[in-house]
């Protein structure tokens, strides 16, 4: 009998020492991270999901395979804020998400300001600055969320059925449809159109029985969802630049990450977010020309046209903004584009 045994123990070994051989990662991880999303999982066309895989190649190398980032896309594991909770919790390490994140720290909607960012090159610089990083600690500071890095979710525009948009006069009488914020509605309203909430699933739909007019997303979101279809006009005014933020836990990242692990992880996040900038605005600078070719009439407006659009929309959403958020975040925010734009030139 305690032959068997001893043979069942050694051949128990046996299988565990030749698993680690097959599998090197067996042996050396230590540290599991679970980092989930809710863009598609494909690296050519998502800007999260491209992200997130650098992240994943990069901190795996690195850590000789002591820490292993599993990810989830595609909503797997919910929605933005889903994911923001389960980070907070602990549930899941990791998360990367964009607007949600303002439903948890306020000041983070002074970056939806419309026609904030005349650029994307003036939005890294702000982000990747002073004001981005003090807000970074103060999310750090009211959330226990380290944000890692910030990545690009895309620039905003205008589309429509009716009538090429080339000044705010000309959004008169338009149906819009917008999220549910008080930020969107109220810049909407300010532009003469109608502002009108509807819940994403059911947007084409809208669009396709005239239930609205238009619609504001980025390029590259109208072209996966196929809101050419749809959609004769478009817009380039880009009234808001979304960002994403790659979040951990940070009782995870201080508690269960080594120095040398903490230090590839964050500049792991820094070259992620910078991929996932890179592919958004690929298939941004792609998607125009495939769009055109589908047959939508595109508009690029002037900076006179466009200051037209921040003059009517900035003075309505900034006072409701302010019963929001401290009104200094605004005013730093502001601050910190004219120095980038100033920097820039």
């Amino acid at each position: 009998m305690k032959r068997h045994l001893f043979n069942l123990h050694r051949l128990f070994l046996t299988m565990v020492v030749l698993a680690m051989i097959l599998n090197p990662a067996l042996a050396l991880a230590e540290t599991v991270i679970k980092l989930a999303h809710v863009d598609p999982e494909d690296v050519y066309i998502s800007k999260k999901g491209a992200a997130v895989r650098v992240f994943k190649d990069i901190v795996e190398a690195e850590t000789r395979g002591e820490v292993v980032v599993n990810l989830f896309g595609a909503g797997q594991l919910g929605g933005e804020r889903e994911l923001i909770e389960a980070t907070k919790l602990g549930t899941i390490q990791m998360c990367m998400v964009s607007a949600a994140i303002a439903g948890y720290f306020k000041p983070a909607m002074v970056l939806d300001i419309p026609y904030l960012f005349p650029s994307a090159p003036v939005a890294w610089k702000v982000l990747d600055g002073p004001f981005g990083q003090e807000l970074s600690e103060n999310l750090l500071k009211d959330t226990g969320l380290r944000n890692l890095a910030y990545g690009e979710t895309g620039i905003r525009h205008f589309s429509n059925s009716k009538r090429p948009i080339k000044s705010p006069a000309d959004m008169g009488g338009l149906k819009i449809r917008v999220m549910e914020t008080p930020l969107y509605i109220e810049m909407v309203k300010a532009l003469g159109a109608s502002p009108t909430p509807i819940a994403w699933p059911e947007v084409y739909t809208s669009l396709q029985q005239g239930v609205v007019d238009g619609q504001e997303n980025p390029v590259s979101v109208i072209l996966q969802v196929k809101f050419q279809e749809v959609q004769k006009y478009l817009t380039l005014d880009g009234h808001t630049y979304g960002a994403d933020f790659l979040l951990i836990n940070d009782k995870f990242f201080t508690g269960k990450l080594t120095p040398e692990q903490q230090q590839i992880i964050k500049r792991a996040a820094i070259v992620a977010g910078n991929c996932g900038r890179s592919i958004q605005q690929l298939n941004s600078a792609m998607g125009v020309a495939k769009l055109k070719e589908f047959g939508m009439e595109i508009y690029s407006p002037t900076d006179e046209e466009r200051a037209q659009f921040k003059e009517l929309t900035q003075k309505p959403v900034l006072e409701w903004m302010k019963t929001q958020v401290d009104p200094a975040w605004i005013e730093k925010v502001v601050n910190a584009v004219e120095q980038a734009e100033a920097e820039l030139q």
